[in-house]
């Protein structure tokens, strides 16, 4: 279709830079004020509250996502969500590696990159170490490890999404939203809070029309994607080191603007301030944490956007095995951290008080 537009001085690829800067930035202004995190939802101190928010992206992302599938605008037949062959054990490793890091850094990695635009530093150095790793594992030391995990695979033939079960996309499209949304009306919070947080969903389906539909060429192709941070991390990383010799794409796009609103957003509504670590083994609680991201974010496809919130709406099996593992690897986690922490406990009543998320 972008063809159609006429455009003489910009092209598909360029074009979808400015379109991941759009997205990214509603999405970082967004994110920043709903405080939206997957982490937060399943561990965290108002867990109810933001799995509602999460639950109402994540319903609205579905419902959306398959309506433009019906319409015609997208297919997901060729996406790698859909390989017939499924690298099971990638998957499952990499969402336990993921959860545990998101638990040990106290964010995932769609909310590190937001908490670095409102001047958090650990969060930005956390994004770096993750980009790292990531990339390590993608095209570095760790690949080996990626492609012997990757060569487990499971014939799914059609069963690789939920629409090949009975009663069709449609019914399981259904299903999962529902239940969301039962649950997030539910979860106590305001009108205006679920509707920010409806906001976020709709840019799960406008990402994947905009690049799967609106700037697909047929002439200069760009790959369908939508709201991800394990390969737009790694991307970013090697363009900031090479971007003389390659241009940037729909990932660095994403992270620019993401950083961008939530700076904005911090600014405007309050809430920057400049954070740092307050001792060495918390560093290296966060380094750790970090790195298990990257590297389960490559073994399992995605982070918690990526395989969550824009993978599940795929209708993709292999998507929703990546998010139960993730969540999964951070409650595992969680109990084990607040195991160590009441066997250390010392009798005494101060509190003390834990990094910002």
């Amino acid at each position: 279709m972008f063809e159609s537009f006429g455009f003489e001085a910009l092209t598909a690829p360029q074009a979808t830079v400015y379109f991941a800067l759009l997205v990214g930035l509603i999405f970082g202004v967004l994110a920043q004020v709903t405080k939206f995190c997957f982490r937060r939802a399943l561990v965290g101190e108002d867990s109810r509250a933001a799995a509602g928010v999460w639950l109402t992206a994540l319903a609205v992302a579905v419902i959306g996502t398959q309506g433009a599938v019906a319409a015609g605008l997208i297919d997901f037949a060729d996406h790698r969500f859909m390989a017939t062959e499924m690298p099971l054990l990638a998957i499952a490793i990499g969402g336990l590696l993921f959860g545990a890091g998101m638990v040990l850094t106290r964010g995932c990695i769609s909310r590190l990159t937001v908490l670095t635009g409102t001047g958090n530093l650990r969060a930005a150095l956390m994004v770096l170490v993750f980009a790292i790793v990531a990339h390590m594992t993608l095209k570095g030391v760790l690949a080996p490890v990626r492609v012997a995990l990757g060569s487990v695979t499971v014939d799914m033939g059609d069963y690789i999404t939920l629409a090949a079960l009975p009663g069709g996309g449609w019914l399981w499209a259904g299903l999962i939203a529902a239940a969301a949304l039962v649950f997030a009306l539910r979860s106590g919070n305001g009108l205006s809070t679920l509707a920010l947080a409806t906001l976020i969903g709709l840019l799960v389906p406008a990402a994947w029309v905009g690049t799967g539909f609106i700037l697909y060429d047929d002439f200069d192709p760009v790959a369908m994607e939508s709201l991800s941070f394990t390969a737009p991390a790694a991307d970013t990383l090697f363009w900031g080191i090479a971007s003389t010799s390659i241009a940037p794409g729909f990932g660095v796009g994403l992270l620019g603007g993401v950083i961008a609103g939530a700076l904005a957003a911090s600014l405007i509504f309050g809430g920057f301030k400049w954070q740092s670590f307050e001792a060495p083994r918390q560093t290296g609680r966060y380094v750790l944490g970090a790195s298990l991201m990257g590297v389960g974010g490559v073994l399992a496809g995605g982070c918690t956007l990526g395989a969550g919130l824009s993978g599940v709406p795929t209708l993709s099996v292999a998507a929703l095995i990546a998010i139960v593992m993730i969540a999964i690897g951070a409650k595992l986690t969680h109990a084990l951290l607040s195991q160590g922490a009441a066997a250390d406990a010392a009798p005494s009543t101060t509190r003390h008080p834990l990094p910002a998320e």
